[in-house]
């Protein structure tokens, strides 16, 4: 592989997804490697991310189970939910993930280090616990990245973020989460369904910006419907502890709200202070995140940076990608560029939402002709239950070629239902594939088969025919 003039021929910083799978694959296919991880090993998604959030709305989702039971002639007595054995338990299974990335990293002949590394110079990084340094012939990033603290605002030492909301001690009576993406929405679907009394607050015109609009009114609609109280184009001036303990926070519009908690979710930075970039003249952006080209290099000839420390697109299943992509091209001999065209995406809201490709949004600024076909129907679980929720299915069409640009999904399984999305939209699905493709019944998914004529056209951006 390479002469013995290094310590390895890959050292790995940071175990997270990406971290991981790009060790495990550099070290099967015959690379000395090495990984260190400071904190534990997984990763943003396994210890404080993508799993602990979806066991936490998977127990948020028991309440209204219980209450559709009743429309089916089922009968109990009063539920009750004991947050300690909830966290405790994600306790317990996180840990054994852990265990198990662990134990992968060794059946793979990877080394771990448990330590925090920095870029020394040169192939060399240094071990801050041990103040050893070790080389390496190539050298990989991927760090990941963290809650934004918001430091510009007032008080913001006062609040949590999500790293701390896994780990509260009891759930708060009420809660203002700042932000309106991803995890401020799936928090406020989590903490309203246990029964807290939440508010989302965004400066944005509406939550979930760059997904499809007619997505985020329903979804915005169907939260205040649960009680969410959703408050856009507004922000936090400061914030300040009372008396009792609670906090207040102090909008710019001038008026103030009390809160057990306040959540900032106003984005996330990448893991890249302190790292020693400036000692190699590794490039960064504004925002701090590392500089890649196709193939996941630097600026630097030896050094390569995956995942969300390089902020391309913050998604572990992308970080996984680029990884496979960069031990295909480092050590493979088959130079492999990743590919983000048509990624699918799910938002564990509730009701959930999953959507591939573009919005209609961005296919008027590209698309001359679009034919858009939408369906907003009550799911057949809910007449019985008689619970209100309604679901949308949407797809967007290019009307000259009949390519599905985009398909957009807004209830129970959505995420589910995007993974084979996925699949058909990446292929270059066309509506007529679509509508000779049997309908399996009785599923909300048939609906996507069965909308045959469009709900409406664009021309050059503009609707010119509605149905």
């Amino acid at each position: 592989m390479t002469e013995r003039r290094y310590d390895y021929d890959l050292f790995v910083i940071g175990a997270g997804s990406g971290g991981v799978r790009a060790a495990r694959r550099a070290s099967e296919a015959g690379a000395r490697v090495a990984v260190a991880e400071e904190s534990r090993v997984g990763g943003t998604c396994v210890i404080r991310g993508c799993i602990p959030k979806k066991f936490l709305v998977y127990a948020s989702q028991f309440g209204e189970a219980f209450e559709d039971a009743v429309g089916y002639g089922w009968s109990y007595d009063k539920a009750s939910f004991d947050w300690p054995t909830l966290i405790a338990n994600k306790d317990r299974e996180i840990a054994r993930l852990e265990g198990v990335y662990r134990s992968n990293l060794e059946k793979s002949g990877v080394e771990l280090i448990n330590d925090r590394a920095v870029l020394a110079g040169g192939h060399e990084i240094e071990l801050k616990r041990t103040g050893t340094t070790v080389s390496a012939e190539r050298i990989l990033i991927s760090t990941g990245g963290r809650p934004n603290p918001h430091r510009a605002l007032h008080g913001h030492e006062l609040c949590i973020t999500s790293d701390e909301a896994f780990e509260l001690e009891k759930l708060p009576e009420k809660v203002v989460i700042a932000g309106g993406g991803y995890i401020a929405v799936e928090f406020a679907g989590i903490f309203a369904a246990l029964g807290v009394e939440t508010t989302i607050l965004y400066r944005g015109k509406e939550i979930l910006q760059r997904f499809d609009m007619d997505l985020r009114r329903l979804l915005h609609a169907e939260y205040e419907n649960k009680g969410i109280h959703i408050r856009c184009q507004d922000v936090l001036g400061r914030i300040e502890r009372k008396s009792d303990g609670w906090l207040r926070g102090t909008f710019l519009g001038g008026d103030c709200y009390d809160a057990e908690q306040i959540m900032l979710a106003v984005g996330r930075l990448p893991n890249t202070e302190g790292l020693g970039l400036e000692k190699l003249g590794i490039r960064q952006d504004k925002r701090g995140s590392i500089c890649v080209d196709e193939y996941s290099k630097t600026n630097v000839e030896h050094v390569w940076a995956i995942g969300d420390v390089t902020d391309r697109m913050q998604l572990t299943p992308v970080a996984i990608h680029e990884a496979m992509c960069f031990v295909d091209t480092v050590f493979c001999g088959r130079p492999t560029k990743p590919d983000y065209g048509s990624v699918a995406t799910a938002v564990f809201s509730q009701p959930e939402l999953g959507t591939v490709g573009m919005t209609e949004d961005q296919a008027r600024c590209d698309i001359d002709n679009l034919a858009i076909y939408k369906s907003v129907f009550r799911p057949l679980k809910n007449t019985l239950s008689g619970r209100s929720e309604r679901m949308l299915m949407k797809l967007v069409v290019d009307a000259d070629t009949d390519k599905v640009l985009g398909a957009h999904v807004l209830g129970p399984d959505a995420g589910e239902m995007a993974q084979l999305l996925g699949v058909s939209v990446k292929m270059g699905v066309t509506k007529s594939d679509f509508d000779c493709t049997m309908a399996v019944h009785p599923t909300a998914a048939e609906e996507l088969v069965t909308m045959y004529k469009p709900s409406y056209t664009v021309r050059k951006g503009e609707v010119v025919e509605a149905a």
